[in-house]
């Protein structure tokens, strides 16, 4: 994925350039593994220079996929040069603000980062006797508020809020790892309610949960229960007022998803497929008799095949038949074999197969009878 990766990045930095972009907020995961390969952290060195080449800030949040230790190196060097990074417990509070208008009037945007917080390794730190994500995070909110309230003794502050979580309403996919064991780790929408924006991250389908708390998801598509998604961004205009406007903005992706079900000769000869020629593509094969050498053949025409299914429609008794039954039923040795090969790849075995079964058998009598 990583060329694909490369031509998103290109087409984020030719919006911000475009759109003058004050700042771009990345609410995690920035990787897909605490610990990324060389060529994907090099990949974020260059996407990094090229946003704040093109005159935007940019404010970062680490998700469950990172690991925050290693994304947070050097956090203060790099807040020089523009990056924010928002990997700690102790910066929940410390937002990064920016002034909404050169009068001075229209007070500041404060954009505070909640990165993905385990409850088991922070809630002592945090001060919560109970070890979930509601209360870690109703305490990392709760933390942002105070610091809102002390701020707005002496002018407007308009908070915006990056989070790395499951906030109730939140439409899952495939791709994502759940945030606690049995999927119990959703937090309630309201807990941002106070906040100007909320800017969330974790799912992958982009989705507006209130009009001023949505998912980016993202940027391309990582499993096959994304093909329906259209991939994009948030564009979130702050007015002098602190009033918000939201347009989307969407990304091209490289290749489409096509997932395809029917017999191998169909697919293989409609042309009503010929789209999914260059789609990355998922493929349920319904023949009766699973077919020979299937993945090549479907290769033949559509080569990015990454997934190959079977679901024989019509299938006979025999093939609903237990195999323990079949096993029984078998009237010899080379009865046992083929039932076997019909078992695991839901077709017979052909002529040359069985020949080959048989002098395999012989062989083996024959061995037998010189012991």
């Amino acid at each position: 994925m990583l060329e694909a990766q490369r031509d998103f990045v290109d087409q984020l930095v030719s919006v911000v350039q475009a759109r003058s972009v004050d700042v771009v907020l990345i609410a995690g995961d920035v990787y897909d593994r605490a610990l990324p390969g060389l060529d994907v952290v090099k990949l974020l060195d260059d996407a990094l220079v090229r946003i704040t080449q093109a005159g935007a800030a940019v404010v970062l949040t680490s998700g469950n996929h990172d690991s925050a230790i290693r994304l947070g190196f050097a956090s203060r060097l790099l807040e020089r040069g523009g990056v924010h990074l928002r990997t700690r417990v102790e910066d929940l509070d410390v937002p990064v603000v920016l002034p909404l208008g050169s009068d001075g009037r229209s007070g500041d945007v404060a954009i505070y980062g909640i990165p993905y917080l385990e409850p088991r390794l922070v809630a002592e730190r945090m001060g919560v006797d109970n070890a979930n994500h509601f209360d870690v995070t109703l305490a990392a909110v709760e933390r942002i508020r105070h610091d809102v309230e002390r701020r707005r003794e002496t002018g407007p502050v308009h908070p915006v809020v990056l989070a790395h979580t499951f906030a109730s309403g939140g439409i899952t996919s495939d791709s994502e790892r759940d945030l606690s064991i049995g999927g119990l780790g959703a937090v309630p929408l309201d807990l941002f309610e106070d906040f100007a924006y909320t800017a969330l991250g974790h799912l992958h389908g982009r989705q507006e949960l209130a009009p001023n708390v949505r998912y980016s998801g993202s940027p391309l598509a990582y499993s096959f229960s994304e093909a329906k998604h259209r991939k994009g961004a948030w564009l979130v205009d702050v007015g002098a007022e602190g009033e918000i406007g939201v347009e989307e903005v969407l990304w091209v992706p490289p290749r489409a998803l096509a997932i395809l079900r029917g017999p191998l000769d169909d697919l293989l000869g409609s042309e009503e497929h010929a789209w999914a020629e260059n789609a990355y593509c998922q493929i349920t094969l319904t023949d009766a008799q699973r077919p020979a050498q299937a993945m090549e053949r479907v290769r033949t025409r559509f080569p990015d095949t990454l997934v190959l299914a079977f679901d024989p429609e019509g299938a006979g008794s025999q093939l609903k038949t237990s195999y323990s039954t079949r096993l029984a039923e078998a009237e010899d040795d080379l009865g046992v074999c083929c039932g076997f090969l019909e078992h695991v790849r839901g077709r017979g075995s052909g002529d040359a197969e069985e020949a080959a079964l048989k002098e395999a058998l012989e062989a083996v009598r024959l061995e037998e009878a010189e012991l």
